[in-house]
């Protein structure tokens, strides 16, 4: 391992936090162990900007773009860990769909990226002034 850090303190770190040390991260080779698990423990796992259960419904979303059953299963319970409703569940994977969709459409159509910059300003513009017309923030529907 690069770091300074054993492979017996991240496995002792790794049991203390998720209760045991799964047989995965088991098979991470070395050079890779302490710096998946910082990130983990520091990222995915720790308090930040972006709360545990939003992280956890992007990396459900993710997990579907992916095609990862084991990262599927792992972001479904830990959102549900974080409270994350059935609903809730169900839209980020819809979120994720969706933008699947999209961009198997415009990469195929092969969309001049420039153009969609230039439109998508002026799209968020437009929203954003009429949000402010309507004393609202963007994305809520008119009184």
């Amino acid at each position: 391992m690069a770091s300074s850090v054993t492979k017996a303190e991240v496995f002792r770190e790794i049991e203390e936090a998720l209760g045991r040390v799964p047989e995965w991260a088991k098979k991470l080779p070395d050079e890779m162990l302490a710096g998946f698990w910082s990130t983990m423990r520091d990222f995915q796992l720790a308090e930040t900007r972006i709360p545990g259960k939003y992280k956890e419904l992007i990396g459900l979303a993710v997990s579907g773009a992916t095609r990862c059953r084991y990262c599927q299963y792992f972001h479904e319970e830990a959102a549900r860990l974080h409270g994350a409703s059935d609903e809730e569940i169900s839209e980020a994977a819809g979120m994720g769909a969706h933008t699947m969709m999209a961009s198997t459409f415009l990469n195929s159509i092969g969309v001049d990226y420039d153009q969609f910059r230039q439109e998508t300003q002026k799209i968020v513009a437009y929203v954003r002034d009429q949000a402010a017309k309507r004393g609202g923030k963007p994305g809520t529907k008119p009184r």
